[in-house]
């Protein structure tokens, strides 16, 4: 039996938002975006474009590449922190969306490590449950526009949306290696208050309140989320590679979470990897959350730059506090 990926995609929006349009709506400029997050511009949903339809974009095309129906599917899988209602969940929608009509749906919530963690999930499922679940789709998608307060500088300026898909299949008659070669998730909630969305729950319901003091967007204490991502992503990195008995000159590519270029640099230099084998994308998308690394790999795929056997080491680190680093050997 082997389990393996056969199929990626990923949409971003059209629309394009400059840091000269931010200059317009904050107090910032774009020499200080640039330098300080390595975000040139991002995309931003259109109104009345939701989770689910990013979501749909991304899914239709990891289907077409993997040469399967919508109905062929045994697992959906959404990683997401701004669905497009509490429930039901977005996958459920998806389902609809696309007729995937056979699919389990569920949606795992886990910030910016959320494709990481979907992606361990619908793994251990399919190597658990292979009578029941031969074909996957695990996705990352998120519309950050959505709960970010746009009179924020510290944030509004970070954030786009996207979202990414991969379809994973069980094949019984097939011995080779997993895609997976070894992953490591964890997190830490003592750290929760560090990055949230503080409102909308049963701890804080909407209310007149909550909505006048803007606690339905996105806080996050930046300084300190900086120290502990850096160290997240390089010590989950070091312990699966270590688990794989991979060494860092065996890695053909990292795709980290495109949350902040200075973040990104600094994990890669405590793994002494070169920064020309590391994928980077946040100039032009910005940080997409749990969209981000699964548009990261599709671009690669889809441009030529993976081949068989290669290892890819990917990681993140977001709210919760969650992190995790996933090693894959690919198709």
């Amino acid at each position: 039996m082997s389990i393996k990926i056969i199929g990626t995609g990923s949409y971003i929006p059209e629309k394009v938002l400059s840091n000269q349009e931010l200059e317009k709506m904050v107090d910032t400029t774009d020499e200080w975006i640039t330098t300080r997050t390595g975000i040139r511009e991002r995309r931003i949903a259109d109104d009345g474009v939701f989770t689910s339809d990013l979501a749909v974009q991304a899914a239709k095309l990891a289907l077409e590449m993997a040469g399967i129906t919508p109905e062929q599917l045994d697992l959906i899988s959404v990683a997401t922190v701004s669905g497009d209602m509490t429930f039901p969940s977005t996958a459920c929608v998806l389902q609809s969306k696309i007729g995937a009509a056979n699919a389990a749906c569920y949606d795992l919530v886990a910030a910016c490590t959320g494709l990481i963690y979907s992606l361990e999930v619908a793994y251990s499922l399919l190597k658990a449950s292979p009578a029941k679940y031969r074909y996957a789709l695990v996705l990352g998608a998120d519309k950050l526009s959505s709960i970010v307060d746009w009179t924020d500088r510290s944030t509004c300026i970070l954030f786009g949306d996207g979202a990414s898909a991969v379809v994973l299949k069980n094949d019984p008659d097939d011995p080779s290696p997993d895609f997976v070669v070894a992953s490591k998730i964890g997190a830490n909630g003592n750290y929760g208050d560090l990055l949230k969305l503080p409102a909308g729950g049963s701890a804080m319901p909407a209310s007149h309140a909550t909505v006048d003091q803007h606690l339905h967007y996105v806080k996050m204490a930046g300084k300190e989320v900086f120290k502990l991502a850096v160290n997240g992503m390089a010590d989950s990195c070091k312990e699966v590679m270590k688990a794989a008995g991979i060494r860092p000159d065996e890695i053909a590519w990292v795709i980290p979470h495109q949350a902040n270029k200075r973040i990104i640099s600094a994990a890669a230099q405590r793994l002494e990897l070169p920064l020309e084998r590391v994928y980077v994308n946040i100039e032009c998308i910005g940080n997409t959350s749990a969209a981000s690394v699964g548009i990261c790999l599709d671009e690669l795929n889809r441009s030529g730059k993976l081949h068989s056997g290669d290892y890819i080491l990917t990681t993140a680190f977001g709210g919760g506090l969650t992190w995790g680093a996933m090693l894959i050997r690919w198709n």
